[in-house]
């Protein structure tokens, strides 16, 4: 049961005001969009059939491919430096943006646009749409201060699917390479549980060539990092994040981890958008696909099912006091 997706707020939260002097953004112009020669799937990392099925996409990530021109690769650039001083961080990462598409209109736009979603789906090999939540859309990632730290460490994603794109020079820096395990989580869970990352040889760093180049991910799926640099250089990142629009496949999400790193106002807001939204597309297949049943059980359990994401949307919105941001270090 697909859903449109719903739409970018028309309105912004508090404290925020849009960039000026800011290049207007011109897919024509901005854009160099190509599809990556090569990908890799769920089952290729040991995911069973049956896990598979309830995801999002059957892809694990794609090989290297092009987003952005040369002009707007320069544009983001500049754009990202700009929004570098309304930094946060977390337990993950160091210095961190997000929410930019509330100050850039350049970041928002490029974000949404529809080529670049359609070129999505067809990497995907599924119907998603940029993600309900704008807190997922545009997210920065900037260098440490500190020599051999992981720019992110070893983790996976709180949203289903997403890209990583370089938005700084990767070939002006020593290290800091986006890499991923070549296996499960199950698998990372146990390595990680005795101490140990992912043994080399089970890593994959796909080749970067330049700035607007990026890689493709289930998010939810494979473990991923941007590894420690080698000696201290700019290096930003753009992850931009995107929902499937079947609301009867499995969220994918850990919106709890959210609470300590957004914005509270922006954060529940959207959180409760996107959840509603997820429940109205369940609903609707539930009114046009349910059958006569005197079972009054297996009627509830679909009319429960049906409204889950909103029902662990408004439990997780108040966390136990001892909860942290999940990975794998």
């Amino acid at each position: 049961m697909t859903a449109e997706a719903i739409p970018f707020p028309t309105a912004r939260p508090d404290g925020y005001e849009w960039f000026d002097e800011e290049p207007t953004f011109d897919p024509a112009i901005h854009l160099d969009l190509r599809l990556p020669s090569d990908k890799t799937y769920l089952v290729d990392l040991g995911y069973s059939r049956e896990e598979i099925a309830t995801k999002s996409t059957p892809i694990a990530a794609s090989g290297a491919y092009r987003v952005l021109s040369d002009e707007g690769a320069a544009v983001l650039l500049a754009s990202a430096r700009r929004l570098r001083e309304h930094h946060t961080t977390c337990d993950r990462i160091d210095t961190m943006v997000r929410g930019g598409v509330y100050r850039s209109k350049f970041l928002r736009d490029l974000c949404l646009d529809p080529s670049l979603t359609e070129l999505m789906c067809d990497i995907f090999e599924a119907d998603v749409a940029p993600h309900t939540m704008p807190v997922h859309l545009g997210h920065l990632n900037f260098e440490p201060d500190i020599v051999d730290k992981a720019v992110d460490k070893w983790h996976h994603d709180t949203l289903p699917c997403d890209f990583v794109m370089m938005v700084s020079d990767p070939t002006s820096i020593d290290g800091g390479e986006f890499e991923y395990f070549h296996g499960t989580k199950l698998e990372m869970a146990a390595l990680s549980s005795e101490g140990h990352g992912p043994p080399r040889d089970r890593v994959v760093a796909p080749d970067l060539p330049g700035p607007g180049w990026a890689v493709a991910l289930h998010g939810d799926m494979v473990v991923h990092r941007a590894a420690p640099l080698n000696e201290l250089g700019e290096r930003i990142t753009m992850v931009n994040g995107y929902v499937s629009t079947d609301t009867t496949l499995d969220e994918q999400a850990r919106s709890i981890d959210l609470i300590g790193v957004d914005d509270h106002e922006t954060l529940f807001t959207e959180w409760a958008r996107h959840a509603a939204w997820r429940a109205a597309g369940r609903l609707e297949h539930l009114i046009t696909s349910l059958e006569f049943n005197p079972d009054r059980d297996v009627v509830a359990a679909q009319l429960n099912e049906a409204i889950a994401d909103v029902q662990q949307a408004v439990k997780d919105m108040y966390p136990p006091e001892n909860h942290s941001m999940a990975h794998y270090e």
